[in-house]
């Protein structure tokens, strides 16, 4: 027996109100019983949830888009050995 498209059309709804609503838009806190890291040295108030969720500009390096306008040549590379055999 085949189901109908109207008993499937309110299952599909439930299931995208229930994953629209995983996505919370309140301030995280930590676990009952679970603390903030501890603040760096030199700093005296600990850091709040949205600085510990902004990475720091090294952990994403902005992408170099220049072209090469003609070919170069490469340095010499000590670490580029031969593998064994």
């Amino acid at each position: 027996m085949r189901r109908s498209s109207l008993s499937s059309g309110p299952l599909a709804l439930l299931i995208v109100l229930a994953l629209a609503a995983c996505g919370s838009q309140r301030d995280l806190v930590p676990a009952v019983g679970k603390q903030l890291p501890p603040p760096p040295y030199g700093r005296s108030d600990p850091p709040t949830s949205a600085e510990l969720l902004t990475p720091n500009p090294e952990a994403v390096p902005e992408r170099s888009v220049e072209l090469r306008r003609q070919s170069e040549e490469r340095e010499d590379d000590p670490f580029d050995l031969p593998p064994e055999g």
